[in-house]
């Protein structure tokens, strides 16, 4: 399997990231990202060929230490995130810092410090994003924020590197059956029914689908919505 080529999937503990490191398993080499190493693993003995790699992402000097032997990337797989909810006029400061700090700034880091390892490969970055990254709504802001920057930095990144090779996605999920979102139903007073949303795996699938594109097709955003309960 060495010469399978090398993903790395942030929040790869569950949810969608746990899904996109399932998906990308049959045909890749795993790094699972995520802050419990128990958990991750647990994760790594369940797939082939996976590692795990507990790192703190707020956390610079850890960091650092976790991608400096990293030599070449093929994949990176930004899942990993936080959804801190709240009225614009109820949400303090700390509301907004953590979900930048997370959803925006650590994301940055990290692809910032593995650039030359996805140069070295001809990589592919893929942001999960969100539909809030689309299309803000009320009680939503500091999240929607963090995820419109996230937008604009993947398309950033993408117009400075496509000339060296690598290729940006950017996924848009709908409300997807995870923890996450029973959290967000529960913050706003409703009843929780995961038949309403998308399966985790289904956002793995297209995320699986982006990367493993024919070399000559470069899958910018893909745009993904619950279908209707018939």
């Amino acid at each position: 399997m060495a010469d399978r080529p090398l993903a790395l999937v942030t929040g790869a503990t569950r949810g969608i990231g746990a899904a996109v490191a399932a998906a990308l398993a049959p045909t890749h080499r795993l790094l699972l990202g995520g802050r419990n190493a128990d958990v991750l693993a647990e994760r790594a003995r369940e797939l082939p060929a996976a590692e795990p790699w507990a790192v703190d992402l707020t956390d610079a000097e850890a960091l650092r230490e976790a991608c400096a032997s990293i030599d070449a990337l093929d994949v990176l797989v930004h899942s990993a995130g936080v959804a801190k909810l709240g009225s614009v006029a109820d949400s303090e400061a700390e509301v907004w810092r953590e979900n930048l700090e997370v959803n925006v700034v650590a994301v940055a880091e990290l692809t910032r410090l593995t650039l030359p390892a996805l140069r070295a490969a001809k990589g592919h970055v893929v942001f999960v994003n969100s539909g809030q990254g689309l299309a803000a709504r009320e009680g939503w802001g500091p999240y929607a924020a963090s995820k419109f920057a996230l937008r604009a930095y993947a398309d950033v990144l993408r117009a400075e590197e496509s000339g060296r090779g690598l290729r940006v996605t950017s996924v848009y999920p709908g409300r997807t059956d995870t923890d996450m979102q029973r959290a967000v139903v529960s913050h706003e007073g409703g009843e929780y029914s995961p038949e309403q949303y998308l399966r985790p795996e289904s956002v793995a699938a297209a995320v699986a689908a982006a990367v493993t594109a024919s070399p000559d097709a470069h899958l910018t955003e893909v745009t993904i919505r619950p279908r209707p309960a018939r």
